[in-house]
């Protein structure tokens, strides 16, 4: 399509200045959209005009056709928009592929370019404006604080930080803000007082619940023994392996233990290799091992002796924390790295394997089973939420559970 400027004259951008001396003219060839499934590019001749201010810093310029081009645009402004509504909805890689569908060939990095053109949209400044840090650039180092606009319930802004003094330099620009809902984090209440101090502070309400839930909780948790209580002893379970175990009582390494196992095999080897006619000397080279356990190994009869003098009553960094690990595990919690995780805030020092193997001899021992007492979060939400959604098992044992601990009131 050729298309041709017939303007009289044109202001200029540096100055304002009105210009009607016409220096000369050009062709420009913008793309416009497709008509009809075609290709639309147009011929436009534009009039290139001298600047009669002799301050302004141009000497000459070229008229800009309002709607239509803008200064080095290869599109025209409707194609323009087109494309930048496309990425907005769709980003750049499928904006790309559906601009050449329509006829449009364009990268995924132009359309991205046409996206982040528009200046970012400034809203009204909110009245009741909700702060909290709710996304993470860097989960669990860095976080960032989003400002909500309360009543309309859409997000206003977003910090870069958590820090006191980007939340009060925010607010010290919008002098409207009359009430901050916040959490109870100490450095948005420094940030609010500083930056907005004629404005309320208030906890919202998802904060206000969720801290009365964490208190509950951490009040039934002190009292976890009255929960247990309320659990009775159903039957006892005895397995196989705790019959073994009973009937291998006097045998503190039992057979399919692998250090057990590796003694009772050394043993024999040395044994086979003395009654063989060979040296002490001449065994320990032979099996490669020191002097003192090819001695031990020797003057042990049996492979019992070795077991009840070398490991039967050694002190474990376990011992300490085993009636804590006991009384849990009576209360029903029978998961090892829970459990260690518990005793490591304790001051344990040692391994979570350890932890598992204690708890495996208490599985393949016989012990009372017990119904599972409820956990302290599901006793918190009973005593939380309201009588009348219950239902009457739930009530039932949430009477029982107040009933054995002494603490409670009706």
């Amino acid at each position: 399509m050729r298309v041709k400027s017939s303007a009289a004259g044109h202001s200029c951008p540096g100055c304002g200045r009105w210009s009607t001396r016409v220096h000369s003219s050009y062709l420009r060839f913008p793309v416009d959209g497709p008509v009809a499934g075609r290709r639309v590019r147009l011929s436009l001749r534009v009039q290139r005009f001298v600047c009669g201010n002799p301050s302004c810093g141009r000497r000459t310029f070229v008229e800009q056709i309002e709607g239509l081009t803008r200064r080095h645009g290869r599109w025209t402004e409707q194609l323009r928009a087109t494309l930048a509504s496309v990425g907005l909805a769709l980003a750049g890689r499928a904006g790309a592929r559906l601009a050449k569908v329509f006829g449009v060939s364009v990268s995924r990095s132009t359309v991205l370019r046409l996206v982040e053109e528009p200046p970012d949209p400034v809203p009204p400044t909110p009245r009741v404006v909700g702060v909290d840090d709710e996304y993470a650039t860097r989960k669990g180092r860095t976080y960032g604080t989003v400002l909500v606009d309360a009543e309309t319930r859409r997000p206003v802004d977003l910090l870069p930080d958590r820090e006191a003094s980007s939340l009060a330099a925010w607010l010290a620009e919008r002098p409207g803000v009359e009430v901050v809902c916040r959490d109870r984090a100490p450095f948005f209440a420094e940030g609010a007082t500083a930056g907005a101090p004629q404005a309320v502070q208030v906890a919202d309400r998802w904060h206000l619940w969720h801290n009365l839930s964490e208190a509950a909780e951490r009040a039934v948790a002190r009292h976890r023994q009255c929960l247990s209580a309320t659990t009775p002893l159903v039957g006892k379970a005895i397995t196989v392996e705790s019959a073994d175990r009973e009937e291998n009582a006097d045998q503190p390494w039992p057979t399919g233990h692998r250090f057990a196992d590796r003694t009772r095999a050394r043993h024999a080897e040395v044994h086979a290799l003395l009654a063989a006619g060979h040296s002490r000397r001449a065994v320990q080279r032979q099996l490669g091992m020191t002097w003192r356990t090819v001695t031990a190994l020797a003057d042990a009869a049996s492979p019992e002796e070795l077991f009840r003098g070398q490991w039967q009553g050694r002190p474990s960094v376990l011992d300490e924390y085993k009636p804590y690990l006991d009384d849990r595990w009576n209360e029903g919690c029978t998961n090892a790295w829970k459990l260690w995780e518990e005793i490591v805030s304790l001051g344990y020092k040692g391994s979570h394997q350890r932890v598992g193997a204690y708890l495996r001899q208490k599985r393949t021992s016989p012990r009372p089973v017990a119904a599972q007492p409820p956990s302290p979060r599901t006793v918190a939400g009973r005593i939380l939420r309201r009588p009348r959604a219950l239902s009457e098992a739930e009530q039932l044992q949430l009477k029982t559970v107040l009933a054995q601990c002494p603490n409670s009131t009706p």
